[in-house]
């Protein structure tokens, strides 16, 4: 029996006006004839739930569940809620379309208005059974992310401390639901790497919710090893998204981009199968390191289309589930414990 459950979506690429997208009914029908056995829902499209009745209601879960035509809930997804905990204002008026109309134009109001809203998917997590939701950090330091010019002194240790600062009743929170957040570790965001979820996880004095939404993909991005990633941080990683992606050098651009668009870009995106994650070793890698809970494929490609993408994701992830053994490959070779034969083999007896 395979440890690391799945094949699981992530619904928020899919969603859409039309059936079979624009209700979870319909989408979990379409994502069943797939293949897939889960479905991660995207907390702050109303088309799939309302947060605060999932909030506040227990009835309202459980109705929920009975929607999904036999598919398991597997998280529920808050990314963009999180990503406006903690927003540089460069970003608001971009940022401003995540908010409800009513906070919009006032990033102190917006901010309250995502840290609710967190608190709003978390114990709609409880009510649903579920313990963790993925999500984003926020940032307030990734305007100065590359040292030009020389940042002043103090200035990475005073951000991390302010996005503890927002982030600390959000956690005590959690820990009371008993529901981890998980960052996915994503260029844009404060968290995007091992050390700066390092420098989070100091300022928040290692707190036990913590937790990482592990996506290779953006690491490819950033030319960081993701395999070794996982035997680096196993024990927080909580959530994963399968998703594939490819970096090949260009003689004109690098991981920066040159602000081209992605099908342009040394770094971009792909659909399962068709990028450079080696994933029967990340797969491996988490298995060893005990990780149980779902892989969640997540879409974003720049050349094929979704409906071939979801199509293509199930089995690939179903193929990529490992069977844990149910006894050593050598037990057939054993012998039981004998300390005095064990004595006289190594010679001290």
């Amino acid at each position: 029996m395979s440890q690391i459950k799945g094949p699981a979506i992530f619904l928020a690429q899919f969603m859409g006006d039309e059936a079979p997208f624009n209700s979870l009914p319909n989408i979990t029908a379409w994502a069943k004839d797939l293949g897939y056995k889960g479905v991660q829902i995207p907390s702050w499209d109303s088309r799939v739930i309302d947060i605060k009745k999932a909030a506040e209601s227990k009835a309202y879960c459980d109705d929920l569940k009975g929607q999904t035509n036999g598919l398991e809930i597997t998280e529920l997804a808050s990314h963009l809620q999180g990503q406006l905990v903690a927003s540089h204002p460069a970003y608001d008026e971009m940022f401003d379309a995540f908010a409800a109309p009513e906070v919009r134009g006032n990033p102190k109001a917006r901010a309250k208005w995502a840290a609710d809203q967190m608190k709003l998917v978390l114990r709609a997590s409880k009510n649903l059974g579920l313990s963790v939701t993925p999500s984003f950090s926020g940032a307030l330091l990734w305007p100065f992310m590359y040292p030009w010019p020389q940042r002043p002194g103090g200035l990475v240790e005073d951000g991390f401390k302010e996005l503890a600062r927002r982030w600390k009743p959000i956690f005590d929170y959690a820990d009371k639901m008993g529901v981890d957040i998980a960052y996915e570790l994503h260029p844009g965001e404060d968290l995007h790497d091992g050390l700066t979820f390092e420098l989070f996880l100091k300022a928040m004095d290692n707190h036990p919710r913590v937790a990482i939404n592990y996506d290779p993909s953006h690491f490819i991005l950033q030319c960081l090893d993701y395999v070794g990633f996982i035997d680096a941080y196993g024990p927080r990683i909580k959530a994963f998204h399968v998703k594939d992606a490819e970096y090949r050098p260009s003689a004109k651009a690098g991981v920066y981009g040159g602000y081209a668009g992605w099908t342009e870009r040394p770094g971009r995106f792909r659909s399962l199968g068709d990028g450079q994650v080696d994933f029967k070793q990340v797969f491996s890698r988490l298995t060893a390191v005990g990780y149980s809970s779902w892989a969640v494929l997540e879409w974003e490609c720049c050349f094929k289309d979704a409906a071939q993408g979801a199509a293509e994701g199930a089995p690939f992830i179903a193929s990529m589930l490992i069977d844990v053994p149910t006894k050593a490959f050598d037990d057939f070779a054993g012998a039981a414990s004998d300390t005095k034969r064990n004595q006289r083999i190594l010679g001290i007896k």
